[in-house]
């Protein structure tokens, strides 16, 4: 089982290194402006990314964390170079906004909790028990239904206090995704979406908002990606997946899911929510980018420079997104990636992307 010291060390490894370049300077005389907005969920591996990418590949990124909604808008009135979005659109909606989707690394989402007394990764729950927490059919930490499944541990009698995302998120569509899978009350009630009526509980901003809100109120319970869990060093849970098992959310878990990912699938949307295996962590998902596929005259360069810039963070940012605990994609999807950049087209009908 991973522990609260582990998790911290792995993120002060990735912090420390993140002043330093992941390849040799070139020594470019200029650096080429990005500028991409959207989702929360890979803001730690973007950032990451972005830093090194600057003597790596001569590419300043401005990179603004603003949901995935808000990216998704951004995108499709073409006032940033890229969008970002975890929720993956559907193809009616590519084509009608005449975009390309495409994912750059893989992440999960954990679920966080503020309980004194109970360690990291000790907490076990099931997907009802996750289920009716959000519902408000439990209503204190010390339920009968959550001392069941933890007899080893002193719950405090504490109010749950849920903590939800207020903005329309990519993350809110992965969770809540996984609860209608789980629960069908949840199905037929909120459901699945980037913005759902939440039926109790509070809402912040950004994944850094639900983060900041569980680690500042006692008996909170809130969803983000694990990234922020350990920036934030706060305190994850166990999960019952579809085999019954209880895990830990740890990269070994997250790959478990990985691996079972089908890429074969319009707009590289992989599912990878809910699925069987005996060590899955059940709420893993791609994130994605959106591009023009007819970039007005003025956004020619900066397609391209997005172009560019993922390539090299394929090439060269696998061990900064393992550090920040991401999984790669695998070579075989970065290839048909970039297969899939010739469809971006600048206004005289010419491909930007040539290998």
């Amino acid at each position: 089982m991973e522990t609260l010291v582990n998790r911290r060390n792995l993120f002060a490894l990735a912090a420390g290194v993140a002043t330093v370049p992941l390849v040799s300077r070139p020594g470019f005389a200029q650096l080429a402006a990005l500028t991409g907005a959207g989702a929360s969920f890979p803001r730690p591996v973007y950032e990451r990314w972005g830093q090194a990418a600057r003597e790596g590949a001569g590419i300043q990124l401005n990179y603004q964390s603003i949901g995935s909604g808000g990216g998704i808008n951004q995108i499709s009135n073409r006032t940033v170079d890229f969008g970002a979005s975890d929720a993956p659109l559907p193809m009616e909606q590519l084509r009608e906004r005449s975009l390309l989707q495409f994912p750059t690394v893989m992440g999960s989402v954990v679920l966080i909790v503020n309980l004194p007394g109970v360690a990291d990764n000790a907490l076990k729950l099931t997907p009802e028990v996750v289920a009716d927490l959000f519902l408000g059919r439990i209503t204190r930490w010390n339920d009968a239904k959550i001392a069941e499944l933890n007899r080893d541990l002193r719950l405090p009698n504490l109010p749950v206090s849920p903590a939800y995302r207020a903005d329309a998120s990519g993350t809110t569509f992965v969770f809540t995704t996984y609860l209608a899978r789980v629960s069908e009350t949840w199905k037929s009630g909120p459901g699945a979406a980037v913005s759902v009526q939440w039926p109790v509980g509070n809402g912040a901003r950004g994944n850094e908002g639900v983060a900041n809100a569980v680690r500042n109120t006692p008996g909170a319970i809130g969803y983000t990606e694990n990234a922020y869990a350990t920036v934030n060093r706060l305190i994850t849970t166990q999960l019952r997946n579809k085999a019954g098992n209880f895990v830990s959310p740890t990269m070994a878990s997250f790959q478990a899911a990985a691996s079972t990912a089908d890429w074969a699938q319009p707009g590289f949307a992989a599912d990878m929510v809910d699925l069987n295996g005996a060590d899955v962590w059940p709420i893993v998902t791609p994130t994605f980018i959106l591009l023009p596929t007819n970039p007005v005259a003025d956004r020619v360069t900066g397609s391209r420079n997005a172009m560019r810039f993922f390539d090299w963070a394929y090439k060269n940012g696998a061990e900064a997104a393992r550090r920040l605990e991401y999984i790669p994609l695998p070579d075989a999807v970065h290839a048909q990636i970039r297969a899939s950049w010739s469809a971006v087209k600048d206004p005289s009908g010419a491909a930007i992307w040539t290998a």
